[in-house]
Protein backbone atom coordinates (compact mmCIF):
# COMPACT_ATOMS: atom_id res chain seq x y z
CA UNK A 1 0.00 0.00 0.00
CA UNK A 2 1.46 3.50 -0.81
CA UNK A 3 1.38 6.26 1.67
CA UNK A 4 0.16 9.08 1.45
CA UNK A 5 2.30 12.34 2.07
CA UNK A 6 0.47 14.19 5.60
CA UNK A 7 -1.04 17.53 5.32
CA UNK A 8 -0.70 18.45 8.97
CA UNK A 9 2.78 20.26 8.79
CA UNK A 10 1.59 22.61 6.01
CA UNK A 11 -1.80 23.19 7.77
CA UNK A 12 0.14 23.95 10.70
CA UNK A 13 2.25 26.63 8.51
CA UNK A 14 -0.74 28.57 7.38
CA UNK A 15 -1.97 28.77 10.99
CA UNK A 16 1.35 30.70 12.21
CA UNK A 17 1.25 32.66 9.14
CA UNK A 18 -2.42 34.16 10.36
CA UNK A 19 -1.40 34.29 14.12
CA UNK A 20 1.65 36.22 12.63
CA UNK A 21 -0.24 38.49 10.24
CA UNK A 22 -2.97 39.57 12.77
CA UNK A 23 -0.73 41.62 15.21
CA UNK A 24 1.09 43.30 12.43
CA UNK A 25 -2.67 44.09 11.05
CA UNK A 26 -3.88 45.12 14.47
CA UNK A 27 -0.80 47.66 14.41
CA UNK A 28 -1.69 49.02 10.87
CA UNK A 29 -5.07 49.57 11.94
CA UNK A 30 -3.47 51.28 15.41
CA UNK A 31 -1.37 53.45 13.29
CA UNK A 32 -4.13 55.02 11.03
CA UNK A 33 -6.81 55.62 13.69
CA UNK A 34 -4.10 57.84 15.60
CA UNK A 35 -3.51 59.36 11.96
CA UNK A 36 -7.11 59.89 11.58
CA UNK A 37 -7.13 61.33 15.34
CA UNK A 38 -4.32 63.73 14.17
CA UNK A 39 -5.89 65.15 11.15
CA UNK A 40 -9.53 65.92 13.10
CA UNK A 41 -7.50 67.30 16.26
CA UNK A 42 -8.58 70.60 17.29
CA UNK A 43 -5.70 73.21 17.39
CA UNK A 44 -3.88 74.36 20.73
CA UNK A 45 -2.35 77.24 21.42
CA UNK A 46 -0.09 78.34 24.12
CA UNK A 47 -0.43 81.84 25.74
CA UNK A 48 0.84 84.01 28.70
CA UNK A 49 -0.80 87.03 30.36
CA UNK A 50 0.41 88.80 33.35
CA UNK A 51 -0.84 91.39 35.63
CA UNK A 52 1.83 93.88 37.60
CA UNK A 53 1.37 96.70 39.96
CA UNK A 54 3.70 99.24 42.17
CA UNK A 55 3.13 98.67 45.90
CA UNK A 56 4.29 101.10 48.33
CA UNK A 57 7.20 99.45 50.36
CA UNK A 58 5.99 98.99 53.88
CA UNK A 59 8.49 97.42 55.86
CA UNK A 60 11.81 98.97 57.60
CA UNK A 61 15.50 97.97 58.59
CA UNK A 62 17.02 100.26 59.82
CA UNK A 63 20.84 99.37 60.85
CA UNK A 64 22.68 101.20 64.53
CA UNK A 65 26.32 100.60 64.02
CA UNK A 66 29.11 101.67 66.02
CA UNK A 67 33.26 101.45 65.50
CA UNK A 68 36.60 101.56 67.48
CA UNK A 69 39.91 101.51 67.08
CA UNK A 70 42.28 100.26 69.95
CA UNK A 71 45.91 98.82 70.37
CA UNK A 72 44.81 95.59 71.60
CA UNK A 73 42.03 92.99 69.90
CA UNK A 74 41.20 91.96 73.23
CA UNK A 75 40.20 95.41 74.30
CA UNK A 76 38.43 96.38 71.57
CA UNK A 77 36.36 93.21 71.34
CA UNK A 78 35.61 93.67 75.13
CA UNK A 79 34.25 97.32 74.74
CA UNK A 80 32.47 96.64 71.30
CA UNK A 81 31.02 93.69 73.10
CA UNK A 82 29.80 95.84 76.28
CA UNK A 83 28.41 98.75 73.83
CA UNK A 84 26.50 96.35 71.28
CA UNK A 85 25.06 94.61 74.27
CA UNK A 86 24.05 97.66 76.38
CA UNK A 87 22.50 98.95 73.29
CA UNK A 88 20.40 96.22 72.80
CA UNK A 89 19.01 96.03 76.28
CA UNK A 90 18.16 99.66 76.28
CA UNK A 91 16.75 99.69 72.94
CA UNK A 92 14.71 96.58 73.53
CA UNK A 93 13.73 98.47 76.83
CA UNK A 94 12.32 101.38 74.49
CA UNK A 95 10.89 99.51 71.74
CA UNK A 96 7.27 99.33 71.40
CA UNK A 97 5.61 96.00 70.52
CA UNK A 98 5.72 96.49 66.21
CA UNK A 99 9.08 97.20 66.61
CA UNK A 100 11.83 94.62 66.53
CA UNK A 101 15.45 94.97 67.83
CA UNK A 102 18.47 92.23 66.92
CA UNK A 103 22.43 92.15 66.58
CA UNK A 104 23.25 92.71 62.91
CA UNK A 105 26.89 92.05 62.12
CA UNK A 106 29.68 92.15 64.44
CA UNK A 107 33.55 92.14 63.45
CA UNK A 108 37.33 93.17 64.21
CA UNK A 109 39.81 93.43 62.04
CA UNK A 110 43.89 94.78 62.41
CA UNK A 111 45.11 98.26 61.08
CA UNK A 112 48.36 97.19 59.52
CA UNK A 113 51.27 99.67 57.83
CA UNK A 114 52.64 99.76 54.56
CA UNK A 115 54.76 96.78 55.24
CA UNK A 116 51.55 94.88 56.77
CA UNK A 117 52.97 95.04 59.96
CA UNK A 118 49.76 95.10 62.45
CA UNK A 119 49.58 98.94 64.37
CA UNK A 120 46.55 98.21 65.61
CA UNK A 121 42.70 97.11 65.95
CA UNK A 122 39.57 98.26 64.65
CA UNK A 123 36.35 96.85 65.24
CA UNK A 124 32.64 96.86 64.15
CA UNK A 125 28.99 95.88 66.07
CA UNK A 126 25.16 95.99 64.31
CA UNK A 127 21.99 96.52 65.49
CA UNK A 128 19.12 96.07 63.54
CA UNK A 129 15.63 97.64 63.94
CA UNK A 130 12.74 95.80 61.84
CA UNK A 131 9.53 97.22 61.84
CA UNK A 132 6.32 97.43 59.18
CA UNK A 133 5.48 100.74 61.43
CA UNK A 134 8.12 103.23 59.81
CA UNK A 135 6.92 106.52 62.33
CA UNK A 136 7.99 103.98 65.58
CA UNK A 137 11.41 102.68 63.81
CA UNK A 138 12.30 106.21 63.35
CA UNK A 139 11.29 107.30 66.45
CA UNK A 140 13.70 104.48 68.17
CA UNK A 141 16.28 105.06 65.70
CA UNK A 142 16.70 108.75 66.97
CA UNK A 143 17.15 107.10 70.36
CA UNK A 144 20.29 105.36 69.93
CA UNK A 145 23.02 105.00 72.09
CA UNK A 146 25.69 107.05 73.14
CA UNK A 147 28.43 106.03 69.96
CA UNK A 148 26.41 104.45 67.64
CA UNK A 149 24.59 106.41 64.56
CA UNK A 150 22.14 105.12 61.66
CA UNK A 151 24.83 103.71 58.99
CA UNK A 152 22.04 101.75 56.70
CA UNK A 153 17.88 102.02 56.25
CA UNK A 154 16.44 99.53 53.88
CA UNK A 155 13.22 99.09 52.70
CA UNK A 156 11.19 96.14 51.40
CA UNK A 157 8.02 94.72 50.75
CA UNK A 158 6.22 92.39 53.61
CA UNK A 159 5.43 88.58 53.55
CA UNK A 160 2.15 89.64 53.81
CA UNK A 161 1.57 92.47 51.73
CA UNK A 162 3.00 90.76 49.00
CA UNK A 163 0.64 87.78 49.32
CA UNK A 164 -2.48 90.02 49.62
CA UNK A 165 -0.64 91.99 46.16
CA UNK A 166 -0.35 88.82 44.30
CA UNK A 167 -3.46 87.19 45.31
CA UNK A 168 -5.29 90.63 44.17
CA UNK A 169 -2.75 90.27 40.84
CA UNK A 170 -4.12 87.04 40.29
CA UNK A 171 -7.84 87.75 39.77
CA UNK A 172 -6.36 90.43 36.82
CA UNK A 173 -4.21 87.73 35.50
CA UNK A 174 -6.75 85.38 34.90
CA UNK A 175 -8.98 87.85 33.51
CA UNK A 176 -6.15 88.83 31.14
CA UNK A 177 -5.52 85.21 29.78
CA UNK A 178 -9.11 84.27 29.21
CA UNK A 179 -9.43 87.71 26.95
CA UNK A 180 -6.20 86.77 25.72
CA UNK A 181 -7.87 82.95 24.76
CA UNK A 182 -11.13 84.40 23.46
CA UNK A 183 -9.71 87.09 21.19
CA UNK A 184 -6.54 84.88 19.61
CA UNK A 185 -9.87 82.64 19.01
CA UNK A 186 -11.84 84.87 17.06
CA UNK A 187 -8.84 86.13 15.16
CA UNK A 188 -8.04 82.66 13.70
CA UNK A 189 -11.66 81.72 12.89
CA UNK A 190 -12.62 79.62 16.51
CA UNK A 191 -15.95 79.88 17.93
CA UNK A 192 -14.43 79.03 21.18
CA UNK A 193 -11.45 77.94 23.20
CA UNK A 194 -10.93 75.60 26.22
CA UNK A 195 -8.06 75.73 28.91
CA UNK A 196 -6.20 72.71 28.77
CA UNK A 197 -3.30 73.81 30.99
CA UNK A 198 -1.78 76.66 33.54
CA UNK A 199 1.40 77.01 34.79
CA UNK A 200 1.38 80.33 37.55
CA UNK A 201 4.72 82.28 37.92
CA UNK A 202 5.42 85.57 39.96
CA UNK A 203 8.36 87.46 40.02
CA UNK A 204 8.31 88.58 43.78
CA UNK A 205 8.81 92.33 44.75
CA UNK A 206 11.77 94.18 43.09
CA UNK A 207 12.65 96.83 44.91
CA UNK A 208 12.58 100.18 43.80
CA UNK A 209 15.64 102.74 45.66
CA UNK A 210 14.00 104.17 48.67
CA UNK A 211 14.40 107.90 49.13
CA UNK A 212 16.22 108.75 52.38
CA UNK A 213 15.55 112.56 53.46
CA UNK A 214 17.71 112.26 56.63
CA UNK A 215 20.70 109.10 57.21
CA UNK A 216 22.26 110.23 60.76
CA UNK A 217 20.41 109.89 63.97
CA UNK A 218 19.37 113.03 65.68
CA UNK A 219 21.49 113.96 68.94
CA UNK A 220 19.98 112.74 71.95
CA UNK A 221 18.89 115.93 72.93
CA UNK A 222 16.63 116.13 70.08
CA UNK A 223 13.69 114.14 70.12
CA UNK A 224 12.91 114.79 66.54
CA UNK A 225 13.37 111.31 64.40
CA UNK A 226 15.04 110.95 61.26
CA UNK A 227 12.61 111.51 58.46
CA UNK A 228 12.65 108.83 55.91
CA UNK A 229 10.69 107.77 52.97
CA UNK A 230 9.67 104.35 51.31
CA UNK A 231 10.03 103.54 47.72
CA UNK A 232 8.00 101.31 45.63
CA UNK A 233 7.57 97.53 44.47
CA UNK A 234 6.84 95.85 41.34
CA UNK A 235 4.80 92.98 42.34
CA UNK A 236 4.12 90.46 39.18
CA UNK A 237 2.12 87.62 38.47
CA UNK A 238 2.13 85.81 35.31
CA UNK A 239 -0.13 83.18 33.83
CA UNK A 240 1.12 80.49 31.10
CA UNK A 241 -1.10 78.24 29.93
CA UNK A 242 -2.31 76.14 26.71
CA UNK A 243 -6.10 76.47 25.35
CA UNK A 244 -7.56 74.14 22.40
CA UNK A 245 -9.93 75.85 19.69
CA UNK A 246 -12.74 74.84 19.05
CA UNK A 247 -16.05 75.85 16.63
CA UNK A 248 -18.35 75.68 19.34
CA UNK A 249 -19.84 78.38 20.50
CA UNK A 250 -20.41 78.08 24.15
CA UNK A 251 -17.59 79.16 25.94
CA UNK A 252 -16.11 76.65 29.10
Amino acid sequence: MTSQPSRFPLAAGLAALTVLAAPLAHAHEHERDRERREQTREPRLSLQAEAVSEVAQDKVDITLAAELEGTDQADVSQRLTKLSNDGLTQLRGKAGQGVTVRSGAYRIWPNTDRDGKITGWRGRAEIVLESTDLPAASSLAAQAPQGMAISDVAFSLSREARAAEEKRLLGEAATAFRARADEAAKAFGFGSYSIRKLDLAGSGAVYAQPKMAMMRAAPQSDSAPPQFEAGTATVTVSVQGEVTLGHATAKP
